[in-house]
């Protein structure tokens, strides 16, 4: 997908703070330092023509995608717990997202050298962990049908919150992207995660009888729309952002779970969360995984945004 757009050139204040407040959330406290401009000239598990990285760009999306992901993700009752039993979420909330970003953008844009060495570790974490729902079911994290899950979740959520809030794809490019995804689902284990619209659709009914509302999906969404840690020039749409993963959901989806109207955006909201993606598809932030990728394949910075 080769679309000509116009850069938008920032004031040097602005394009600051933008560069400073990616930094920060990219790099979460005690976490790894990710250089993703070297090794110079190696390859990442995808090409840099893709249509992931065009998408993977735009940290409105992303946002927004995740939250979206991470609501389906609780919404089955063995990864909800597992999830919310075995992670710092309920502690650090933001430094837990920063985390699971950092782990996303290393997955699509980094050396391979770097990234399949990191998804070995996740695998090996999930390996350790298990447990029994509240209702006595065994799980665990490793399993192939669970994985497949939270893989699926993700993908939807990125792909759902590009299409809606900055630019609509098409019905072939939603296959591209799942289709895409294939390489780091298997190495996730993942490996019955969908490759297509039409198999994650299918994925989707079938989860009909396992998804169920809780209490903790709830305080997930109260701690989104409190916990300051948005970046700075994004802060004052955190609660709007919160509601735009929720507006993306399918509509039987959000019935099942009781998030009804007013957990979604309301017209005026919805408009402003559009221009906010639209506009932040044609800013190129020099520190962002995106651009330093490029650098680091003998590309310009320019590359995703022409």
């Amino acid at each position: 997908m080769r679309r000509k757009t116009s850069i938008i050139r920032l004031p040097r204040s602005l394009q600051n703070r933008l560069e400073a407040s990616a930094r920060t959330l990219l790099n979460p406290q005690n976490g790894p330092g990710i250089d993703f401009t070297r090794p110079l000239g190696e390859a990442a598990l995808l090409p840099p023509d893709s249509l992931t990285w065009r998408i993977f760009k735009n940290p409105i999306a992303l946002l927004i995608g995740g939250i979206a992901a991470v609501i389906l993700e609780l919404a089955e009752p063995s990864v909800r717990t597992a999830v919310w039993e075995h992670s710092s979420f309920r502690k650090d909330p933001m430094a837990r997202l920063q985390r699971t970003g950092l782990a996303a953008m290393v997955t699509v844009y980094g050396a391979r050298s770097i990234a399949e060495p990191m998804i070995a570790r996740v695998v090996q974490i999930h390996s350790k962990i298990s447990g029994e729902t509240p209702c006595g079911v065994a799980y665990e994290a490793n399993d192939v049908r669970l994985l497949s899950w939270v893989q699926a979740t993700a993908a939807f959520g990125f792909a759902e919150a590009y299409s809606r809030y900055v630019r609509p794809l098409d019905a072939e490019e939603f296959d591209v992207l799942y289709s895409e995804g294939g390489l780091a689902s298997t190495l996730y284990g993942a490996i019955e995660a969908p490759r297509s619209n039409a198999e994650l659709l299918a994925l989707f009914g079938g989860m009909r009888d396992r998804l169920q509302a809780s209490p903790i999906i709830f305080e997930f969404l109260s701690i989104m729309r409190a916990t300051p840690g948005f970046p700075m020039p994004l802060c004052w749409m955190q609660k709007m952002l919160v509601s735009a993963a929720v507006e993306i959901l399918p509509d039987w989806i959000r019935e099942r779970l009781g998030l009804s109207r007013r957990y979604g955006l309301g017209a005026g909201q919805r408009r402003i969360v559009q221009l906010a993606g639209a506009l932040s598809d044609r800013i190129i932030l020099s520190s962002s995984p995106a651009a330093q990728s490029c650098v680091r394949l003998g590309l310009p910075m320019t590359h995703l945004y022409v």
